[in-house]
């Protein structure tokens, strides 16, 4: 039997609705780090099904860091101006623009890395690839890639405040809270240095 203090508990962790979290318990059998599990798919599901839907309304946020010499800067979307002003979406911007601020991503997603980045990248790995046994080569090389790309596209990178899960999953976790389309429209990273 799930408690209200179980289903509490993960709504004040995950900010999905109650019924949600309910749900997820009883689909997890009461385990609270199954449910987070079962949440995060449902929310990546949520946000595919609402992907094709106009962008109305959203915030602009700035996070400003080590002694104001490093600022990232974020315009998050939704639909609504009604989400737009709820108190929690200008948060979960603030909350990407300091990891922009922190991580310095060089890319927004997957698709804005150029071929000639990834040649470059895969030259570096394949000199040091070199003993590896050639039977595991390949597969090093690709490993190597995957992690530098995971490192530097901003929606693969682990959130700062919490690494299990990564910004990406959080725009999808906004997506399922707030039950309209959240996407991030733009950052910038600025550097005294």
């Amino acid at each position: 039997m799930i408690t209200t203090e179980e289903i509490k508990a993960l709504r004040d962790v995950t900010g999905v609705s109650i019924m949600q979290c309910k749900k997820a318990l009883e689909e997890a059998g009461g385990d609270m780090e199954k449910a987070k599990v079962i949440l995060r798919k449902a929310s990546a599901m949520t946000a595919l099904k609402k992907a094709d839907r106009e962008l109305g309304a959203g915030v602009v946020s700035a996070y400003v860091h080590a002694g104001g010499t490093v600022l990232g800067a974020v315009v998050l979307a939704c639909e609504t101006d009604f989400v737009a002003k709820n108190e929690e979406f200008p948060r979960l911007a603030y909350n990407i623009a300091m990891q922009v601020a922190a991580m310095n991503p060089l890319f927004k997603t997957r698709d804005d890395v150029k071929e000639s980045d990834i040649a470059a990248a895969r030259a570096v790995f394949e000199e040091e690839a070199v003993n590896v046994p050639e039977a595991n080569r390949t597969k090093a090389i690709e490993g190597k890639i995957d992690s530098y790309l995971r490192e530097r596209v901003l929606l693969e990178q682990p959130f700062v405040k919490d690494p299990s899960i990564t910004i990406g999953e959080l725009i999808s976790t906004a997506v399922q809270k707030f039950g309209e389309k959240v996407e991030l429209v733009r950052y910038e990273r600025l550097s005294v240095r």
